[in-house]
């Protein structure tokens, strides 16, 4: 009987990120230890860059770069303004960002566009149905008047919601502070404006969402090995969920006895596209397969670090 470990992600990606698994012949686990350690760097160096290295202090996105990633992703969010009346008014409104990262609003209700209008916007992004990011940008009201500008956030508009916008109706939030949350049970961590908008993105975001749900529908068994092979812990896994992925790596709830812990499982190096994100995976599954197996020994430092979320 011939013995076969998963390959994940061995071929491009589709718009609802399908993953494909390819097992590597028997000849190949006859390889030694040496030469596998080998073949396992050569394959990374292959598609990332060696300056992309995930340092120790460096294994997750900043607040910052996680506030931006959650405005682009979220379609809508919730305006609160002090109406002429003295009383707190609070309305849900679509928005795109501006190149800054600062929310643009589209609004028509009545009483709330007051102009520079004292201002909090509340913007939020559920990931995996388990976990929602949240930020909130508290500054003024103002109306864009720059027509070049205006120009350029209708091609935004056009672009995240299909449709033509009426640049009449366009208010931008001019940011003074922004409120950062990790989940809804987290410490806040307030962010500064600077570090805000010379943040970046994650460059995964558009199909990262994709990525986590094929990983826990379909390769479920190979996402608890990882866990089982990377992570540290005491207890025993009942079931490991993905989470999201981003450029350094990806997040796990691990559903136990005791609780759901989450932890978080780096990548050797950042991944910028999905051919990376195809080869990171591969190349974590097919390892920790051979190390689960007792082929090879460890090639990383296990992650010790499991926050309890419930």
């Amino acid at each position: 009987m011939s013995l076969t470990s998963p390959s994940l992600l061995s071929s491009p990606l589709t718009s609802r990120g399908a993953l494909v698994f390819n097992k590597p012949s028997a000849s190949s686990l006859a390889v030694s230890t040496a030469r596998r350690g080998v073949r396992v760097v050569a394959e990374a160096a292959a598609v990332l860059s060696p300056a992309s290295s995930v340092s120790a202090q460096r294994t997750q996105p900043s607040a910052a770069e996680v506030a931006r990633t959650v405005v682009e992703l979220a379609p809508s969010g919730t305006l609160s303004v002090v109406g002429a009346d003295g009383w707190p008014l609070g309305v849900g409104a679509r928005f795109v960002a501006d190149a800054a990262g600062a929310p643009v609003l589209c609004l028509a209700a009545a009483g709330v566009t007051v102009p520079d209008a004292r201002a909090s916007f509340h913007v939020e992004f559920r990931q995996s149905g388990a976990r929602t990011p949240q930020c909130s940008f508290l500054g003024a009201l103002t109306k864009p008047s720059d027509k070049y500008e205006l120009k350029k956030l209708s091609t935004r508009w056009e672009t995240k919601f299909g449709e033509e916008i009426d640049e009449d109706r366009l208010y931008l939030i001019s940011v003074e502070r922004i409120l950062h949350m990790e989940d809804f049970n987290e410490g806040r961590v307030w962010v500064v404006p600077s570090e805000y908008s010379d943040a970046e993105p994650d460059p995964l975001r558009n199909f990262a969402e994709s990525v986590v749900e094929e990983m826990n529908s379909e390769h479920a068994e190979d996402v608890h090995r990882i866990y089982n092979i990377y992570a540290e812990s005491d207890f025993q896994a009942l079931d490991v969920k993905m989470i999201w992925v981003d450029r350094l790596g990806f997040d796990l709830h691990v559903h136990s006895e005791e609780g759901i812990f989450a932890v978080r499982i780096p990548f050797s190096r950042q991944v910028s596209d999905q051919k990376a994100v195809k080869s990171s995976f591969n190349m974590m599954a097919h390892h920790a397969w051979e190390v689960d197996k007792s082929y090879a020994t460890p090639e990383f430092e296990k992650v010790q670090f499991l926050k309890k979320v419930i």
